[in-house]
C-alpha cells in the first residue's frame, strides 16, 4: 500500500486528512511536530508523499521541508497553506515543496494532488530512450537522474519532469500552461505562479549565471525555451 505521511499538529483536520487518505487507499502516516515528522520519514523510508503544514509547535513547515530534502529529493511534498498567504505558496515552493493545496480544501483535490505525485514516482513508460544528451546534460530516464558536466544534479520529482520536458522538446518555446499541463496534470486548478516559481528553482540548480540563463530562457508573454 503507497504511504502518505500527513504533519498537521490540529489533531481535528489532521483525523480528516487521514480517513480521506485511507478512503483512497492510501496508508496514513501521522505526525503531530516537525520532528516527529522527520523521525517518520527515517522509520519509513517508502513514504511517496509528505503533506506539510506551516504553522508548527516547534519549527515551521518551511524547515521541514527544507531539511527532508537535505537528505531526500525523491519524496513528494505538498505544503498546506492559507489561502490569503501568497508568499507561503512561493516560500515553500522555493524551499524544495512540489505542490501547494490552500485551506479550506476538498479531500477530492488533496487527493488528486497526491495521486498526481505517486504517478511522476511511478517512472517513464517502458520502451523509452534511457538516455536524453544535450549540451553538458545527460538524463537517464530510468533513473531519474541528470547530470551537468558529469556531476550530478540533484533534482525533485517535479524540477525531473520539467527537466524532461525540456530535453524532449530542444528549441521549442513551451507556454506556462503546456508545461502545468504536463507536469501538474490537466485538472490540477492551481495557478501558472507554480511553473515560474520551479523554473527559478531549476536555474539556480543549472544555469552558471541565473540573471543571465543560457539553458532555459524567458520566451516574454507566452512562457519557456530550453536552448542547451
Amino acid at each position: 500500500m503507497k504511504k502518505v505521511m500527513i504533519l498537521e499538529d490540529e489533531e481535528n483536520i489532521r483525523s480528516f486528512v487521514v480517513i480521506n487518505l485511507r478512503r483512497a487507499g492510501y496508508e496514513a502516516i501521522e505526525a503531530a511536530t516537525g520532528q516527529q515528522a522527520l523521525d517518520r520519514l527515517r522509520e519509513n523510508p517508502d513514504i511517496g508523499v509528505a503533506i506539510l503544514d506551516i504553522m508548527l509547535p516547534d519549527m515551521d513547515g518551511f524547515e521541514v521541508c527544507r531539511r527532508i530534502r537535505v537528505s531526500n529529493k525523491q519524496v513528494g511534498i505538498i505544503m498546506l497553506t492559507a489561502r490569503t498567504q501568497e508568499m507561503d505558496k512561493i516560500t515553500g515552493l522555493m524551499t524544495g515543496a512540489d505542490d501547494y493545496v490552500t485551506k479550506p480544501f476538498s479531500p477530492a483535490e488533496l487527493t488528486a494532488r497526491i495521486d498526481a505525485l505517486y504517478r511522476r514516482l511511478g517512472g517513464d513508460a517502458a520502451g523509452e530512450s534511457e538516455l536524453l544528451t544535450q549540451g553538458p546534460f545527460v538524463m537517464n530516464t530510468r533513473n531519474h537522474t541528470l547530470e551537468k558536466n558529469g556531476l550530478r544534479v540533484r533534482l525533485t520529482q517535479v524540477e525531473y519532469a520539467i527537466m524532461k520536458l525540456f530535453m524532449q522538446n530542444p528549441g521549442r518555446a513551451l507556454a506556462r500552461e503546456d508545461i502545468l499541463s504536463a507536469v501538474w496534470g490537466r485538472d490540477y486548478e492551481g495557478d501558472l505562479k507554480i511553473v515560474d516559481v520551479n523554473i527559478r528553482r531549476l536555474r539556480i540548480k543549472i544555469e552558471d549565471d541565473t540573471a543571465n540563463p543560457a539553458y532555459i530562457t524567458t520566451v516574454w508573454g507566452f512562457g519557456y525555451k530550453w536552448g542547451a
